[in-house]
């Protein structure tokens, strides 16, 4: 198996990866996320950290794609390769900070018992700014940041031709969406967690999971070209020229 094969393998696994821990850390936080009261109620803390744990997990995989692929894009455009892995950390960062304010809620909630009247009611709204925090974090990263990943990820393929382009075309589709959605949020027009949100949300979902799919199955086109597509002088031609292209997989 080529170094090429094994990076398409490994990076359909890490994509894969991400949709499992995204969809599973946002229902086990439901009850927090939706509950105004959740600093003095019962609680249900066990869940709300595997919810933790499937967010940390999505931050690594999350990183991972970008580490991941970074080899096979730097020659097909090596500003934009290198902006998909800062961009990737960029988003892990964001949902670990929402990682933070979600578990600050629980700990809030571990030293509330007992709290009655005025305390009660400044621990309820502490938890409550702790969520809306945790709800920006959410916007501005699986949202804004990761649309403009896809963008750039999915532009890379579509240049380099490294999968089909109605796929990359998906991507393209897909994360033109959620960023138009992340600011129709950001604006008050509709609510995130919302039918409106959720449809926003499908194209990038599908072109995950359908170049996941594709990587595992067939891997990186064997006859891609290896241009760049970055620039469009004869210099860049002739560095594009210099890149061996992959090899059959």
């Amino acid at each position: 198996m080529s170094s090429t094969r094994r990076t398409a393998i490994v990076a359909g696994v890490l994509f894969l990866v991400t949709e499992i821990a995204a969809i599973g850390g946002l229902a086990l936080y439901r009850p927090l996320l939706h509950d105004a009261g959740y600093v003095l109620g019962p609680g249900a803390d066990t869940q709300v950290f595997l919810g933790a744990l499937c967010e940390l997990v999505l931050a690594l995989a999350v990183t991972g794609t970008g580490a991941v692929l970074y080899p096979v894009l730097r020659g097909r455009g090596e500003g934009a390769a290198v902006g998909y892995v800062c961009g990737r950390l960029l988003e892990a960062a964001v949902i670990l900070v929402g990682i933070v304010s979600v578990l600050s809620v629980v700990t809030l909630r571990a030293r509330a018992q007992g709290a009655t009247g005025a305390d009660g009611a400044s621990l309820v709204t502490a938890g409550q700014a702790l969520v809306a925090f945790h709800d920006w974090t959410f916007l501005f990263g699986p949202n804004f940041v990761l649309g403009a990943n896809t963008l750039v990820l999915a532009g890379l393929m579509y240049t380099s031709r490294l999968v089909p382009r109605p796929l990359a075309v998906l991507g393209l589709v897909g994360g033109t969406l959620i960023c138009a959605s992340a600011a129709a949020v950001l604006f008050g027009i509709y609510e995130q967690v919302s039918v409106v949100g959720s449809l926003a949300a499908l194209p990038v979902f599908a072109w995950e999971v359908t170049l996941a799919v594709r990587l595992l199955v067939k891997g990186f086109d064997e006859g891609a070209g290896s241009g760049s597509g970055s620039g469009s002088g004869v210099g860049d031609r002739a560095a594009g020229a210099a890149v061996p292209a992959l090899p059959a997989v």
